[in-house]
């Protein structure tokens, strides 16, 4: 499960109130969820020249944490941020500052750099320059941080999960090591391969179609990794979701079948299941 935990768009913070958080905690464990997952506010720049956005950014990234360590969640999803001027500036101001954060929230909550799609200033395009990011930060918080692959971004940044999808996995364990992705954003693109462009599609609606998605949700290597999907609403959230939900689910039934049959990889090509 993923959540806001403050509006996103906005600076005004909140605190959460142990009474408030009790309920939360409470409410949650009658659940079967398994993985808790904050995604911080659109407004923070770790990266950023400016002292005084980046003086603002690091005391909300900071609440952000707070609160997500007084709910009990697990992972905080955040943006690389964008540097602006020079490129391997900003990644040393935003490891700096998640250094700094971190140390000054204490805890078990575990940060999760997410990929974006390359353009512009926007850092964390190549799986490079998060394995940069990542080493810059002081190795008595590092353990705490991790990757978040959107397949959008990706994608969109350029690797290929249609044409090369062993090769996109095979050089992010070369160059960050399987044991940093902690979390994945399952979306399809609206716009084509590499086109450096973040806009979100319906699971196998998009320029990825559904191919991919079958192989991440039978990739055993992947199948402990939390993942949600961050796709388009279309007037009601709660229908939509639920269709993008089960066609997922349909492809790890899929996926089951062809693992117990002899004629099953004939079957991998099958188009999407409709909800």
């Amino acid at each position: 499960m993923q959540i806001f935990i403050k509006m996103a768009n906005r600076w005004a913070e909140r605190e959460c109130l142990d009474e408030e958080c009790q309920r939360f905690r409470d409410a949650l464990g009658g659940t079967t969820v398994r993985a808790t997952i904050a995604h911080d506010s659109y407004l923070i720049n770790l990266a950023s020249p400016d002292e005084v956005l980046r003086a603002r950014s690091i005391e909300s990234f900071i609440a952000e944490l707070r609160r997500c360590e007084a709910l009990g969640l697990h992972y905080l999803v955040s943006h690389p941020g964008n540097f602006m001027d020079d490129r391997d500036a900003g990644i040393a101001r935003n490891a700096d500052a998640i250094s700094e954060s971190l140390l000054r929230v204490p805890g078990d909550v575990v940060l999760c750099m997410e990929t974006t799609v390359g353009a512009g200033t926007s850092i964390g395009g190549t799986f490079e320059e998060l394995a940069a990011l990542i080493a810059r930060v002081d190795p008595r918080v590092r353990a705490r941080v991790g990757v978040c692959v959107d397949t959008c971004h990706v994608y969109s940044a350029g690797y290929d999960l249609v044409g090369d999808y062993e090769g996109v996995w095979a050089r992010f364990e070369d160059v960050l090591g399987r044991e940093l992705l902690k979390v994945m954003h399952l979306n399809d693109s609206k716009t084509p391969f590499a086109s450096h462009r973040d806009r979100h599609e319906l699971i196998a609606e998009g320029s990825l179609g559904a191919i991919p998605f079958q192989r991440i949700l039978n990739d055993e290597r992947l199948a402990t990794i939390p993942k949600v999907i961050e796709t388009p609403k279309l007037g009601d959230a709660e229908t939509s979701e639920r269709r993008m939900l089960e066609r997922l689910r349909g492809y790890l039934a899929a996926g089951a079948d062809r693992r117990a049959s002899p004629a099953g990889p004939d079957r991998t090509t099958s188009t999407a299941p409709h909800a």
